[in-house]
């Protein structure tokens, strides 16, 4: 049975008073919830997050919105995985579309920081997903082939491996793949996982829907088969709206 995984992306967003505030709401508004959460901040307060989430003892995952390929040297800007570890990061979100759209992260360069995080013993969210154009092309299984295969070449072990699925054309528009659409997508990766590893490594793989989650949609979502959780944009930045999400199956 896979455990349901619930993900907020702050993105480039909140104070750290208000993302502190956001924690000890979070964490009251999610009390008896067996579903996995995760928070993922912007660098600059991983440390008061990580503070935040022990202070109120919620089990809440610290994650990061990107890190370094590379584990230190000149490279001015980056950051490296012994460096978020060190802050209490457990999980990185890696190759999200905004990072491949807007600065041109290439696959084999995903694919270096997806290894680099799981031999640092963190959790690799691998994002992958297609554009509106892709998709109205008819070439949405190809993109996800492409980016599965290559952002996976050389890790042979998924157990540290979460899959998000994000619809480039969803993302922050308001737009959302109908939970049927979104579910047959979520097959296909899993289909694809199966050909790449096996049937026993799909099946227990999670795999999260991200593309304008909110409250009144994300049960709907939820209750498909293969949709495992959601990685959670805007929504995300609103604690009743997030602890709605978080406990979706409570309500």
């Amino acid at each position: 049975m896979r455990t349901s995984y619930l993900a907020g992306n702050w993105k480039m967003n909140l104070s750290i008073s208000e993302a502190k505030a956001l924690v000890a709401d979070l964490a009251v508004g999610m009390k008896g919830t067996d579903n996995k959460v995760m928070v993922a901040p912007p660098f600059t307060m991983l440390s008061a997050v990580k503070e935040a989430i022990d202070a109120s003892g919620a089990s809440i995952v610290l994650a990061a919105q990107n890190m370094s390929d590379s584990t230190s040297g000149a490279h001015t800007g980056e950051v490296a995985p012994a460096m978020l570890k060190e802050v209490g990061v457990t999980s990185v979100i890696l190759g999200h579309s905004e990072r491949r759209s807007i600065y041109g992260e290439c696959d084999a360069f995903i694919n270096r920081k997806v290894k680099l995080a799981l031999d640092q013993g963190l959790e690799a969210v691998l994002c992958v997903g297609e554009t509106l154009e892709e998709r109205q092309s008819g070439k949405l299984e190809a993109v996800l082939d492409t980016q599965l295969v290559e952002g996976l070449k050389g890790v042979s072990d998924l157990s540290h491996v979460v899959i998000a699925y994000e619809p480039v054309w969803a993302i922050g528009t308001g737009e959302t793949a109908t939970p049927d659409d979104a579910n047959s997508v979520h097959a296909y990766i899993r289909k694809k996982i199966t050909e790449l590893y096996s049937q026993e490594v799909a099946d227990s793989l999670i795999i999260q829907y991200g593309g304008s989650v909110k409250p009144d949609n994300v049960k709907d979502l939820m209750s498909m088969e293969h949709i495992d959780g959601a990685l959670v944009g805007g929504a995300s930045l609103d604690a009743k709206s997030f602890v709605t999400i978080c406990t979706y199956n409570s309500l």
